[in-house]
């Protein structure tokens, strides 16, 4: 048994859940101040300089609540839910390359030749959790939201997964690390910007606008949060729940967000490259492989924040307009998207 090498896998998986846990929290914060700052008041600022400590408060609570489980319920499942919302992020995690090396290890837990199929497959099972929550709930406003949330998501996981199929055509390889290697450099044609699949050629960028669409269902973010909606559902699928049970869902949906923001990141944006002072490249020094972490999380940042505003700045579908929009738009698209870079593929060979 390699020992150094399971010493160092665990290092990795407790800095990695360490780190998403922390952006979780901070996320929220930055959610929180961010809308505040759109409907022009504080947000939170009391709890530590500038409200930094506010997450802290926030998890204190929650875990001084009354854990209260209701009568009714189908107990077993009931407990289960949480968690299995929660974990598919946490999974995911083992996949995604934050880096090329730091020192003599390679940034990623799991270099996987199928880490996207890998990918898809956890995050699917996210699905289970909430319808799971609705129908261990034995109450009709749960049901609902969790029979929403299995329509939403297993429709719009069907887009998902044929957008990012013209990406793994041109690379020709479903390992993450080989999409992230495919984007080293700049353009050929117009070298001013980097050679990120997003700027490649039209149907990339196509992928791109699908994925992102789908992302923003699969993480039931507005204006796709049929499942929890609280004007129309009272809370949607979590409603009879409490405590740290509670917070085990906001911190999936939370941690989903990150995990999408991740994925984009590495398929479209370059991942950790950046086409400046060597950092597209395998890093040969310690300070190349720490900026370029720093670049993938700033990267990454950009789509979280993208996702914030977005909740605060945009209506909500109605059920029926979300549903026509993944399997009349989306759908057609993707497929027609597959077949133009088939011929585009054919021609350029």
């Amino acid at each position: 048994m390699d020992w150094n090498f399971l010493f160092v896998s665990a290092v990795k998986i407790v800095v990695a859940f360490s780190v998403l846990m922390v952006l979780v929290a901070y996320v929220v914060l930055i959610e929180r101040r961010l809308c505040a700052a759109i409907q022009d008041r504080l947000g939170p600022n009391r709890a530590g300089p500038f409200g930094l400590l506010q997450p802290v408060a926030d998890a204190v609570k929650a875990f001084l609540k009354e854990d209260f489980t209701p009568a009714h319920v189908r107990r077993a499942y009931y407990w289960a839910a949480p968690a299995i919302v929660m974990f598919p992020a946490i999974l995911n995690l083992a996949v995604i390359p934050f880096g090329s090396r730091l020192g003599d290890q390679e940034m990623v837990i799991a270099d996987l030749n199928i880490g996207i199929v890998y990918a898809f497959g956890i995050a699917s099972l996210g699905v289970y959790g909430i319808v799971l929550a609705g129908y261990a709930a034995n109450s009709k406003y749960p049901l609902l939201g969790g029979l929403r949330s299995g329509a939403q998501m297993i429709s719009y996981e069907v887009s998902m997964g044929l957008a990012v199929i013209p990406l793994f055509m041109v690379v020709g390889s479903l390992n993450l690390g080989d999409v992230i290697a495919s984007q080293q450099g700049r353009l050929p044609w117009l070298p001013i910007l980097p050679n990120w699949a997003v700027f490649q050629n039209p149907m990339l960028l196509l992928s791109f606008v699908i994925f992102l669409g789908a992302s923003f269902a699969e993480t039931n973010r507005l204006p796709f949060d049929m499942p929890e909606c609280e004007q129309e559902l009272a809370g949607g699928y979590n409603v009879e729940y409490s405590s740290i049970r509670f917070a085990l869902f906001f911190m999936g949906e939370y941690a989903s967000m990150i995990l999408a923001s991740a994925i984009l990141t590495t398929l479209f944006f370059g991942g950790w490259t950046l086409p400046v002072f060597g950092l597209d490249r395998v890093a040969t020094a310690w300070w190349q492989g720490a900026a370029q972490i720093g670049i993938f999380l700033a990267k990454m940042m950009v789509f979280i924040l993208g996702f914030i505003w977005v909740r605060w700045m945009l209506p909500r579908f109605r059920y029926d307009q979300l549903m026509r929009l993944g399997w009349n738009r989306f759908l057609p698209l993707a497929l027609a998207n597959i077949a133009a870079t088939t011929v585009w593929l054919w021609i350029a060979s």
